[in-house]
């Protein structure tokens, strides 16, 4: 019996890899003392998938996620919902599945936020055809962070056993960066990377660095202003409210072993300065995690990979990664609601 409930994992998109991965990580399941979890999925298409490949996995159809551990350690439960295999050809996206995958992630929300499910962990999506299909979101946080009503500011965090990192800006041009990184800003994300440390890994005190928008983060003004007049203000003001946060500091000296063992997460102000270094440290090890929801959801650290599809090559080591760790999250939140329902 697993001490915490099954982890909601939804499809992702049908004609990538994701199908592939779920099944690969099902079979890996005792060689990771994986937590069970179900797919929510048409049962054609996972069985599909299964015969396509030439693997020798049974599923088992589930009527509600509590069933989840009666059967999962002879077959991979699938929660059904509606769709059709004919609709699918690995290798290619199609808007005809975009409901499929749409459901799939609303209704695994849905299952963890009622508490049937202990966490959602999401297979990569295909945006350009879930835009075909309707699809009004710019992307699958944007759409997490709709399901979790008002207010909600999600932040993504990559991470893996040597690093965690939470890009600041996302995916805009690098010029444009300047122009979003205020001082509010910073503070924002430092409070919501805070407290997910605490709720969710355990940290009571978490310590979080800061790298430079700049060379040599700014070498005193001589190569950037940003760094005195917009990140400088904002840590002060951060460290007056008791948060352990320490930078502007040189994003080139930031990321070696001995430098890494005096932080629990970096703050980059933008995109590849974050991810460079989480995935050249563990390239197939990467989890994408969201914080700031209320509840717990992971990714793999990659995309559809719709060149590989369908060949039986695609590697489940980040779903894997995602599936566990959410699995420690989950545990952490539950055991720190516990203390303190207790103190």
């Amino acid at each position: 019996m697993s001490d915490i409930k099954p982890i909601a994992m939804t499809l992702g998109e049908p004609g990538g890899i994701g199908p592939e991965l779920a099944i690969k990580a099902w079979l890996a399941r005792a060689d990771h003392n994986l937590p069970p979890f179900f797919i929510l999925s048409p049962k054609t298409i996972m069985d599909q998938t299964i015969e396509s490949l030439g693997l020798r996995v049974k599923t088992k159809v589930i009527d509600e996620a509590s069933q989840t551990g009666q059967f999962f350690e002879d077959a991979l439960p699938v929660l059904e919902i509606p769709g059709n295999a004919q609709d699918i050809k690995p290798g290619t996206a199609s808007s005809k599945t975009a409901s499929v995958v749409i459901d799939s992630i609303t209704h695994a929300v849905n299952l963890t936020r009622s508490g049937a499910a202990s966490a959602v962990v999401t297979n990569p999506i295909q945006k350009s055809a879930l835009y075909q299909g309707g699809f009004k979101h710019p992307g699958h946080t944007e759409f997490l962070a709709e399901l979790s009503g008002p207010d909600t500011v999600p932040v993504m965090m990559l991470a893996n056993s040597k690093l965690r990192v939470v890009p600041m800006t996302i995916h805009i041009a690098l010029s444009e960066v300047p122009k979003q990184l205020t001082g509010e800003m910073i503070k924002q994300l430092v409070r919501i990377t805070a407290a997910s440390m605490q709720r969710d890994f355990g940290l009571k005190k978490p310590r979080l660095a800061i790298a430079g928008l700049n060379p040599h983060a700014g070498e005193d003004g001589s190569m950037g202003e940003e760094e005195i007049k917009v990140m400088r203000p904002a840590i002060m003001a951060l460290r007056d409210e008791g948060f352990d946060v320490v930078g502007p500091l040189p994003a080139d000296t930031m990321f070696h072993a001995e430098a890494r063992a005096n932080y629990d997460v970096a703050l980059c102000p933008y995109h590849d300065q974050a991810l460079i270094p989480v995935k050249t440290l563990d390239f197939h090890g990467g989890v994408n995690v969201t914080l700031g929801l209320p509840f717990i959801r992971t990714s793999p650290d990659h995309g559809t990979a719709l060149d590989i599809a369908g060949k039986g090559i695609a590697r489940p080591d980040s779903l894997i990664a995602a599936i566990k760790m959410a699995a420690d999250m989950a545990r952490k939140r539950a055991a720190g609601k516990a203390a303190s329902q207790g103190a």
